[in-house]
Formats: structure tokens, sequence, C-alpha cells
């Protein structure tokens, strides 16, 4: 430590001891400059153990130097700030009649105060007009905590500092009735020395954090605003005299990235002799040292390591440096372990370099979130998120938009992430124009203290290899000086921030735009004065059902070398539990049972409630807090499938398809595919299997290709579709044996020959009574009736089975239960035409057409005029024996009229309830659409109708499937219909959901999917075609062109064959 420093520290420490004790003023909460007082110096995470053998274990739960303050203490809340007791901290304070609050744990999901969900404002937004530093005292709930504890007798003479992980949003500390300091920063470790206030035995420790504070208006973040404690707490103590105060890894690689570098600074109190080794993954030494700090608080130990082992997501190797500190007389006071990984971190030639390969971002922003704790989130659920992440192929996260949890980190750095960490900085409610009250003098100091706090504390974690400034507040010079801070301490990382990258300034050194549309990513791509990177810090807006056109971004990365990805948002639903039950004690199993029993495909629902569920004072910005890749209990929504593909590592391409002949890219810059085994499955045209294989010996290397021979024989070779999967040969770390990490599906060009099967003509009988509000054909044991009013299709009775539900109908259907990105377009009002079209029935005539060579066939035909889409449709049914239906849907427009797209062009069959079995030979097994269907392999699969649904937490359009070829829907004894197209394949679903109902209409509602009634119907949509679900963003972006449908002239024809069991 700097002498000058540590005189400045002991100075203000002496007055404390006398009789001016400090005191709180009280304006602290609400002044820029004052944001900590007496807050223990910053450091790198670690925990001083007091042997060797506890170092190296890690758990500092069981060290002798650790004491919890995890568990209940007594609580009083109030709703204003001028409510709050005052003399609380006082030992003789009587607080009886308090309530419990746990440690950690967030007010709002343990019945004080309601959860409020903003994106863009302050949580008081409408309430009180922003006034910095001045916050409400009106609705600033404030929380004060007791507790009595114990000191061990082994601590006396010993230094003792409290750590609260995360306290929001600040933290007043007493401890036995004396004020210890302050502190702001919520996500950042609250740290005092409390020794000075401590005495044997028992010791009162109080505190009090306001729900705001000057520093909220440096926290408006896109999440749940919430209140209190998370994260680890405990006391720690340590030898008061001798001591490490910081200790600093800083990795490199030389000579062509072979050897490992490190230069090690410490600083120490005390005299101290540190022993410094160095040990492999197995624990075997591989350097050591000895350094002797007498008469010095600083020094530096520079490591050489040949032919290291290197640090990457894809190959973690980590090893551990033991940091012994001992007195002059060699008597160990404590021990100190870090991880670390050597890897280089560059940018060259407008590319991200990762120990000298420009390797690819498959990233996820996350926010910490539990779906009953809120801000508190387990170790078990962190291990959770990574394994989903590696499961999904997901390489990389931007702790968004704060510093996390320290043991995220530690996770990291052990399974292998790439981590972009982003200081506790947003201010978006003050905008980002001139008037900006960002741009004022008094928000200089927390921009760069939140940035001084994120690099000092996670400083050391290898998988930390792009620090950013913060999120969406204001670019100005604050950033420029946060900036050269952070390169001053730390040149061996880039820098971003997605601000200044927008506004062409010098405060960071990558490119990072958010929703950056897929046009423009090219456009960049393209001009050669642009030379950063472009790896976009926010992307793919997968709100609801979402995810589209995924592709054409990736398509993008993995041709022009400066895009190298970018990072999802987000990754995890914010949904809370309707009823949160946060339990500690819950392990990665428990999780991995309720995520499994919600996947898609179960039919399984939950309750969760978004923004605006709690009551309507509080500010809202409704569910725009769930576009998560997963749900809320991390069970997979169904455009995690999508992202999962794009990002696999491993691709395959055709040499010669037909005769087995296949390329394998292995694209892993870092590891070669010995570890995954090639399972290969011939189809047929009609989607059964032929043969499979395997394939075990990949000998890939890194970015390398590969040509391989599938073993076909003259059965084999007659397929139609290929599927190859990659499985793990052996388990990895969160991985399991035979796990799938790529697969891929080809189609034979190969002429398929089809027996072309001419019906017969059929004898049926026309009852057209003009009396009678239904015109039937009557067959050979079945009957159809069409409305004489409608002109719908309101009876298909086969068998003495009727095919419709009573009162159901088969009738034209050119909307969806609109998507959120739907809405976020203002689909509602810009396409609202198509809603309910306006269909004024012309004629409904029967008669016999013949067709082709065909003989003629009975056919009723319904022509309707559609005034307000200025167009005509036409619906022709032509019967054949047994009840077979043939279905044509011709559209007319007018080429002069200006109508806006529509979202579908198809037709909905209500059929009976029970009617609710699916098999299907199309692409499945999950809901895919024309730009989200790529990670869905052709098949046959069998669903049921609630299987079909999924619940996203703001219902809306679920369930569709593509390509379809065939389509039987059925009772459980086997009797329904079969659909084929006539025309093309179609786009279909079945569900016990009717469109009406799942739609919101012309604005939101608090609107669950738990809470959609069902219909009497099994709601069958056969379709034409279906606009894609776009995944750009949510607030505007329409659908790629490819997937958009233009007003204009349509038309097609599917066949309805009765099935009898």
């Amino acid at each position: 430590m700097n002498k000058n420093l540590l005189f400045a520290v002991v100075a203000l420490a002496s007055p404390l001891c006398g009789h001016a004790q400090l005191q709180p003023t009280f304006t602290e909460w609400h002044d820029c400059a004052v944001n900590e007082v007496n807050r223990f110096p910053l450091h790198t995470d670690f925990f001083a153990f007091e042997s060797a053998d506890k170092a190296l274990k890690g758990e500092k739960e069981h060290s002798n130097n650790y004491l919890s303050l995890e568990g209940d203490w007594k609580f009083n809340w109030v709703a204003n700030a001028d409510e709050r007791p005052t003399d609380f901290y006082q030992p003789a304070f009587n607080d009886a009649s308090w309530g419990k609050m746990s440690v950690p744990g967030c007010w709002e999901v343990n019945g004080y105060g309601d959860p409020v969900y903003l994106n863009v404002g302050f949580a008081w937004r409408g309430h009180f007009k922003d006034n910095p530093p001045q916050v409400p005292i009106k609705d600033n709930h404030v929380g004060s905590y007791r507790r009595v504890i114990t000191l061990p007798n082994t601590w006396k003479g010993r230094q003792v500092i409290a750590h609260f992980g995360s306290v929001t949003s600040n933290m007043y500390l007493w401890v036995n009735g004396q004020y210890v300091g302050y502190t702001e920063d919520s996500k950042m470790a609250a740290e005092h020395d409390i020794t000075k206030y401590l005495k044997p035995g028992e010791n009162l420790i109080a505190f009090q954090t306001f729900r705001w504070c000057d520093g909220s208006y440096s926290e408006d973040q896109d999440f749940w605003r919430l209140s209190g404690v998370a994260r680890e707490c405990y006391l720690y103590s340590r030898d008061n005299n001798i001591h490490i105060d910081d200790i600093r890894i800083t990795p490199d690689l030389t000579n062509n990235y072979t050897d490992g570098d490190a230069m090690i600074a410490v600083t120490a109190k005390g005299t101290p002799i540190i022993d410094f080794e160095l040990l492999n993954a197995n624990g075997v030494a591989v350097v050591k040292t000895e350094s002797n700090f007498k008469k010095r608080q600083s020094g530096n130990v520079h490591f050489v390591i040949r032919n290291v082992k290197k640090w990457t997501a894809e190959t973690p190797y980590l090893y551990t440096l033991v940091a012994t500190v001992k007195d002059q007389k060699r008597q160990v006071k404590e021990v100190i372990t870090q991880k670390v990984g050597f890897r280089k971190i560059e940018i060259k030639n407008s590319q991200l370099l990762v120990n000298g390969q420009p390797i690819l971002i498959k990233g996820a922003d996350r926010h910490e979130m539990d779906p009953d704790g809120g801000y508190v989130v387990s170790t078990e659920r962190m291990i959770q998120d990574i394994k989903i992440m590696k499961r999904l192929n997901i390489n990389a996260v931007r702790t968004c938009h704060y510093p996390d949890d320290p043991r995220w980190y530690d996770l990291c750095d052990k399974y292998g992430l790439y981590l972009v960490s982003e200081s506790n900085q947003e201010s978006h409610g003050f905008g980002y124009d001139e008037n900006s009250l960002m741009l004022q003098q008094q928000f200089a100091t927390p921009v760069m203290q939140r940035n001084q706090h994120n690099v000092a504390s996670h400083f050391n974690h290898p998988s930390i290899i792009v620090w950013s400034l913060g999120n969406e507040s204001k670019y100005c010079d604050h950033f420029d000086k946060a900036y050269d801070w952070v390169k001053q301490q730390d040149p061996s990382r880039p820098v971003q921030y997605e601000r200044a990258a927008w506004r062409g300034g010098r405060a960071s050194d990558i490119f990072c735009p958010m929703y950056y549309p897929v046009k423009y990513c090219e456009k960049y791509c393209l001009d050669s004065t642009k030379t950063l990177p472009l790896i976009q810090c926010e992307y793919n807006h997968t709100m609801g059902n979402s995810g589209g056109n995924l592709a054409e971004y990736w398509q993008l990365v993995r041709k022009y070398p400066k895009f190298q990805g970018g990072f999802d948002w987000d990754f995890v639903d914010q949904g809370l539990h309707k009823k949160p039950n946060y339990k500690a004690n819950r392990t990665l199993a428990d999780y991995e049972a309720k995520a499994a029993s919600l996947e898609p495909g179960t039919g399984n629902q939950e309750e969760y409630c978004y923004g605006g569920d709690y009551n309507n004072y509080d500010p809202s910005d409704n569910n725009f807090n769930c576009n998560g890749i997963i749900g809320p209990d991390r069970q997979l929504n169904p455009h995690a499938y999508e992202l999962a593909y794009q990002y696999q590592d491993i691709w395959t391409e055709p040499v010669d398809l037909e005769a087995g002949k296949l390329r394998v890219k292995n694209e892993y810059f870092f590891r070669d595919l010995s570890n995954y085994r090639l399972k290969w499955t011939a189809l047929d045209e009609y989607g059964y299997e032929l043969a499979s294989g395997n394939i075990d010996n990949l000998n890939v290397q890194p970015q390398q290709t590969a040509e391989i021979q599938l073993p076909l024989d003259e059965k084999s070779s007659r397929f139609m579709y290929l599927n190859v999967d990659y499985l793990l040969k052996e388990a990895e770390p969160l991985m399991a044996k035979g796990q799938s990490v790529a697969h891929q599906q080809f189609k034979s060009d190969a002429p398929v020959a089809h027996a072309m099967y001419e019906p017969s003509p059929v004898k049926v009988k026309f009852i057209d009574k003009k009396n009678e509000p239904v015109i039937r054909v009557a067959g050979n044991n079945f009957t159809l009736g069409f409305d004489r009013t409608t002109g719908w299709l309101t009876q298909y009775e086969v068998g003495g089975t009727d095919m419709l539900g009573n009162g159901g109908t088969l009738k034209p259907n050119f909307w969806r239960a609109l998507t959120d990105n739907d809405m976020g377009a203002d689909f509602q009002h810009k396409l609202g035409v198509w809603r309910n079209p306006e269909m004024k029935l012309i004629s409904l005539t029967t008669q016999k057409v013949a067709n082709g060579t065909m003989k003629a066939h009975p056919t009723i035909i319904a022509c309707y005029d559609m005034p307000t889409v200025k167009a005509q449709l036409k619906l022709t049914y032509t019967i054949f024996e047994k009840g077979k239906l043939n279905v044509k849907m011709q559209m007319t427009t007018d080429k002069d009229a200006k109508v806006s797209d529509m979202l579908r062009f198809g037709m909905v069959m209500q059929m009976p309830y029970d009617m609710d079995q699916s098999r299907f030979f199309g692409r499945g097994p999950i809901e895919n659409y024309s730009d989200r269907k790529a990670s869905e392999r052709i098949g046959i699969y069998k669903q049921t109708a609630d299987q079909q649904f999924f619940p996203y937490i703001r219902p809306q359009e679920t369930g569709t499937k593509q390509d379809i070829k065939w389509w039987q829907q059925t009772n459980a004894s086997g009797t329904g219909i079969e659909i084929h197209g006539l025309s093309g394949d179609l786009s279909m679903s079945a569900l016990h959901y009717a469109i009406a109902d799942l739609d919101d209409g012309l604005e939101k509602e608090q609107h669950h999917s738990y809470q959609v009634k069902k219909s009497p119907f099994t709601n069958l949509c056969i379709d034409k075609e279906q606009a894609g679900v776009g995944g750009t963003d949510s607030w505007g972006s329409w659908p790629l062109e490819p997937y958009r449908l233009h007003y204009g002239d349509r038309s097609f024809e599917f066949s309805i064959s009765p099935r009898m069991k």
C-alpha cells in the first residue's frame, strides 16, 4: 500500500476512536458526490484461509476465518422514507414487534412491497419528476435490520471485515450502536472494517437500506426493481498486522502464444514473507518463488511457464496460484488461492483475438434473476444456467447490466465462458439527447467509481475478456475518463461501450451496437473505413414467440471476418412465480426436475407474473422483461432450439450426397473433434428409417474440414432424408456422454415417383331446401353440410362421426394471435384489416365439375366479396368417395389497391375437442416458423393439442409446424382425418385454444397463458403460409422481406380424408 494512502487512512480513522465519532448526515442517500463512507478499500475477489489445505479446497464456509451473516434478521419495513426508525441501531432498542427477513432476501418477494418492472425510466416514473440527486420520500421504502451475532473467541485481536454481497439500493451500517459507514453501488459487495466496533461475545449488527437513493439514477436497468440483500453475506477475519490487501494477476502469452507469462502485483500490510506457488490442474507445482515484503507494501512477481496449457472457453484449463503469507519468523498468517488462466486478448486487423484466434461470440446477455428469489440466485442455479448454456452452444455472456456475483465469475473460469463484465451504470431514463441530465458533472463520480469497482474486484478472472463501461447512458466525457482509467489499470483487455460505439466516440474498442438489422451489419462489413470488430452487445430480441432471422445474422458472421457474433437478448425470462417460495437448499437436481416438467411438448404450465401484475399504481412496462432464450424456471423456450442450432460448432456439407460423401467442418478454434462421434440416419421419402450408423473417429482439427464416407448399402442409399448428429463419446463437465452438440438434415435431389390415383366418381344427393339453413351433400355413409348464410362447412359426418365439433366450422383465416414482436410493430393496427375481414357471401352453388381426364365430381363453390381488403375469395369443395374432400381457396385482389400484409393465408377447422391427437410428417417436434425452422428436421412426429401449446408468459401464437407433407388429426382410438397439401407443403397446428382467446386485441393487457380459457374445439389451422415471427427487435421491426405475406393473389389446395377405426 502506498504510504501516503496508508497515513491518510489512519488519519481518517483516528478520530473514530475518540469522542468525535463519525456520524451519518443522512444526506448521503441523495448526494452523488458521497457514494461511500468508510468503505473497505477495493481489492480483487479472494478469501484468506488459515491453511493451504483449506485454501485449496476453497470452501470458505469451513474456514475458521468465516462467520455467516445469512439467515433470519429482525426486520422493519416502512412505505415512506420519512417514516423510518432513527434509533433502531441502538442496543437498547426494543425490536420485539418487528418481523423477520431472510438475508439474503428481496423484500418484494417476501411480502414487503410489490415488484416493479420498468424498461425505460426510473422506478418512480409518473409519481416524481427526475431531479437528481434528489429521489422521492413518498414510496421510498426503507428496510431496517438487526441481528446479534456471537464473535468466535479465536477472533480476538484480529481484523474483522463485514461483507454484504449486494444491498439495494444503499446501506447505512452500525455495530453495537456505533456508525460504521455507508455504501452505494448495489451490485458490488458492501465491505466495511468493523474491528474497532466489536467486543468479545455478542455484538449487534444493524443496517438500513433505502429502496431508492441517488445511486438509483445510475441503476436504471431493464429488469425487476427490487430491494433488499442478495449474494453472500458474512464476516471474515484475518491477522490484523500482516496480510495481503490486494493481489492482481495479469496473464499473457509469448513466443507465438506458446509460453505463459504472469505478472502478479501484490499490496500487503506489515512485513510479510510471501511464498508463491503455481500448481497445475493436477495439483503439481510448476513454479515456486518467495518474496520478502520487508520495508515495502507492494511488489511484483513474474512467472514464465514454457509450453503452457492455455485457457479458452473451449479448453478452460486453470492453474492455481497459492500465496502463503508468513511473518518474518515464517509463521503462516494466511493462505490465498487464485485461479490463473493463461490467455491473451488482442484486437488486430479488425478482429477480437483470443490466443491469436478470431473467436466467434455465440453469446447471451444474462440478468441475475430467480423466479422465487428475485436477485437471490444460488450457486446451484448458476451451475444450471451454465449447463444450459453448454447445451445451447452459448460460449459467451455479457453480465448485463452490472457486475455479477463473484461466484458466477469463478464458475465461468472453471467451465469455460467468455465474459464481458459490465459496470453497474445505466441512466436510460435521462435519454440520449443533448438535454440529457447525464451530462451534469455530478454524474462523473458515480460513472468512474462504478467502473473502478467492476475492474478492481474482478480483475483476476480469465473468463473476462472485455470490460464494459455500462449500458444505455448518454455518452459523454464521464465515459471517456472511465475508459482512460480502465485502460491504464488493465491494458490487457479491450473496453467497450455501446453508446460510444454508435457515436464514433473513443471509449470503445469494439463496435458493439444493439439490434443492428441484418442489412446494416452487412453494410458495416463491406465498409473498409470501419475498422472495429462488430460484435453486437444485444441482438435477436427473443421476446415471446420470436427468434426469427437468426440464420441470416449467422450467415453474415460466417461470411465476413470482422463480424464476430453477438449477445442474444436475453438469456432468461424474468417472470416471477405468482407465489414465490425461495429455498436456499434446493439442489441442481431439484431445479432441473422443475425445468424438465415445463419443457416444450410437456403441455404443462406455471403461473408467472410480469410488470403491472401487482397493482395499478406503480409504473410498468408490461411483459418487456420476458425476453428469454429460456423460461424463468430454466425450461427452454421454443426459439432456444434455433439458437442452439445456429450457434453449433460442427457443420456438415454434402460432397456427393447420394453417395454418402460428406465434409465435416470443425468451427471450434482450440479443440479437435476426437471426443465426438457422428451418428447418421437415412430416411425414405415417407419419413421412415432405412438405416443408421456411427462414424466414431472424427480426425478434424480446429478450424479445419475433413471428408468422410458413410457406409451406405443398396437399401440405405435410396434415402430421401439424411440426418447427422454429433454426440459426445465421453462426458465432459456439465455435459453427459451421448449428448448431442450439433445436427443437420439433408434432402436428396433424387426424383420420387408417386403413383397417380384417380378417385372413382361418387354418387351423392344434394339436399337444397330453401327453407333450411344448410345445404347438405349426402353420400354413402357420409354427409356434408354448408351454411346457406356463410357458406362455411358446418357438418362433416362420416360413419356417424362428425369431424367438426358441435357448432364448429371450416373457414378461412388470415390472422394469428399477435406475438410480442407483432404488437411491437403495431400489427394490431397496421394489419388489423385481416383480423376479421368482412366476407359477404355472393353465391353458394352446387355442381359436378370435370377435372381434366377425370370424370365429373360433385362440387360446392362459395364465392365471397371482401370489401375491407378489396378482394374476392372463392372456396371450392370437391367431394370424393368415402367422404374425402378437396378444398381449394383462391383469393383475387385489386392490383391498384393499397392493402397491408396479412399474417397467414389458410383455414381453421374446429374439430371435436377429443380429436386432439396429431401425427404429422413435417418439421418438428418443436414449433417452427418460416424464419425460424432450420433447427427442426423433417420427420414423423406425434403430439397432442395440449403438447403443441407452449405457454408463453403472455399468450400469443404458438404451435405451428412448417413443411407439412401430411397431418393426421384423430381421437385416441384413431378416428379423425388426414390432410395432404395438394399445392405444396402446408403450415399447420392443432390447439385447444381459439386464436381470438389468445389474442390481446388492440392493446396489451395483463394477460397470462394460464388464464386463457380452453376452446370447446380442437382448432386445426391449415395454412398455405404464415408470416415469420421476426427477431430483429420487438418495438417496430417487421419480419425480413422473404418472410412477409404481401397483399396479392393467393391460392392453395389440400385434401381431407376421413380415418375410421
